[in-house]
């Protein structure tokens, strides 16, 4: 029976094996997914985990639950030799071995593009995974309480004053969305006024949001600053040393939170650790039917989907365009590559991944949202209202949709929990603290 090996569990990657597990007949192939997570993270909801409107498991789709007839490696492939139809795994625990397959679906996704920016590497925290997003609320409730013991002053500014890096989708939603939780914070923290705080929003172009036109993203930008936000365009971070932001404007302050989504890049897996051909971007070049490869030169049995993969973009008017590395592309390059496999098992010619987008659609803090279709602009409360009956639909297995209408149900009688629980990033502080202060009163005399 033949193998297929599927790298990474990420949208294109939990969709491929999700179909093939449908669709394959008994005997037909072996399916393997590899991915050192267990879980799947639905993205779009990265930002409501930060504010508080969604439950961090909500937006974790499990592999073992869901892919009940895909045998699941945990563990992270560092290297890719296609000649021989290898993979080194590398477990959580213990040490690297190999793998064979017959057939590879590269969809490994991407990484948060870093620079050399002297402090970030100490400092910022990304929002690709859930476990960011839930740390990035649980630090904002921490300054909050931190902030509220304080005289007002530098180290209370400090405490409340907020940078994000990026002013992409994933950047721009995250970034209302704190803002919206602080500001409904300030109703619970009499000690507080909207003064103390400090958002600010670094762009390295001269306007956010690229997917939408010019006039959507001015407005964005003018409803973030009427929130009180400031919106730095063509600037840089030059240096963030101890959370000291020196920005190319010249703008200085200093942050406790600094939030870097300055786009994607490449995983080192597909720029150093493989035989297959990739682009200068590092990411894998791909042919239209998502075979990797190009139009002179096809690799046999090797295939690619989602953010890794340079696809070209056939529903483009700009020649050598390649698709949007985003949720819409991934989840649908994941569907038609399940079918290709399958063609391809059985003789048939696969197909071309040819999409025209749905329009873009993003949340900008509770209540507040914008949608862009071609012309067609919607912005406020009912885009907000689309945006959530949108991804709720969007979201893989009827239990997810379920909990996640939930708890925003819960959420609109009773509001967003404002609970931290920063403590759980470091389980065992109070179990060590204790035990030390138990050895050292047992060793003092008397």
């Amino acid at each position: 029976m033949r193998r297929i090996l599927v790298v990474g569990g990420g949208y294109a990657g939990f969709y491929t094996a999700w179909r093939l597990e449908k669709k394959l007949r008994r005997g037909e192939a072996e399916v393997v997914l590899v991915d050192p997570r267990p879980y799947m993270t639905y993205q779009p909801f990265l930002p409501e985990v930060v504010a508080g409107s969604v439950e961090a498991r909500h937006a974790a789709v499990s592999l073992r639950r869901n892919l009940k007839r895909t045998k699941i490696v945990s563990g992270m492939v560092v290297n890719i030799a296609h000649a021989d139809r290898t993979v080194t795994i590398r477990p959580a625990d213990g040490a690297d071995f190999t793998m064979t397959y017959d057939v590879i679906a590269v969809t490994a996704g991407a990484v948060t593009r870093t620079f050399d920016v002297p402090g970030v590497a100490d400092r910022a925290i990304g929002m690709k995974h859930v476990e960011e997003a839930v740390a990035i609320r649980d630090r904002m409730f921490t300054a909050f309480d931190e902030a509220a013991g304080l005289e007002p002053g530098k180290q209370r500014r400090k405490l409340l004053t907020v940078t994000f890096v990026g002013g992409g989708f994933s950047g721009v939603e995250g970034f209302a969305e704190l803002l919206s939780l602080a500001r409904a914070l300030l109703k619970k923290y009499p000690e507080l006024t909207e003064s103390d705080l400090a958002f600010h929003l670094v762009e390295a172009s001269g306007r956010i949001l690229p997917e939408v036109s010019d006039k959507p993203g001015e407005w964005v930008v003018n409803m973030l600053e009427k929130r009180g936000a400031v919106v730095h365009l063509n600037t840089t971070m030059d240096s963030a040393d101890d959370g000291h932001v020196v920005l190319s404007d010249g703008s200085e302050f200093d942050s406790e939170l600094i939030v870097w989504t300055a786009g994607n890049a490449a995983t080192r897996l597909l720029r150093n650790h493989t035989d297959l051909p990739h682009n200068q971007r590092g990411m894998v070049q791909v042919r239209a039917d998502l075979r990797i490869g190009t139009d002179d030169e096809l690799i046999e049995d090797a295939w690619a989907a989602g953010d890794d993969a340079a696809v070209p973009d056939l529903a483009s008017s700009t020649p050598g365009a390649y698709t949007v590395p985003n949720a819409q592309n991934a989840v649908r390059q994941g569907k038609l590559l399940a079918k290709n496999l399958l063609r391809s098992l059985r003789g048939k010619a696969p197909k071309a991944y040819e999409h025209n987008s749905l329009g873009v659609i993003a949340t900008l803090g509770l209540g507040s949202g914008i949608f862009q279709y071609k012309r067609l602009v919607i912005k406020g409360l009912l885009a907000w209202l689309m945006h959530r009956g949108y991804h709720v639909l969007a979201v893989p297995t009827w239990d997810r949709k379920v909990r996640v209408l939930a708890i925003w149900l819960v959420a609109f009688f009773y509001g967003r929990d404002i609970v931290s629980l920063a403590s759980v990033q470091s389980p065992r502080e109070a179990f060590e603290s204790e035990a030390k202060a138990r050895a050292l009163s047992a060793s003092r005399p008397g």
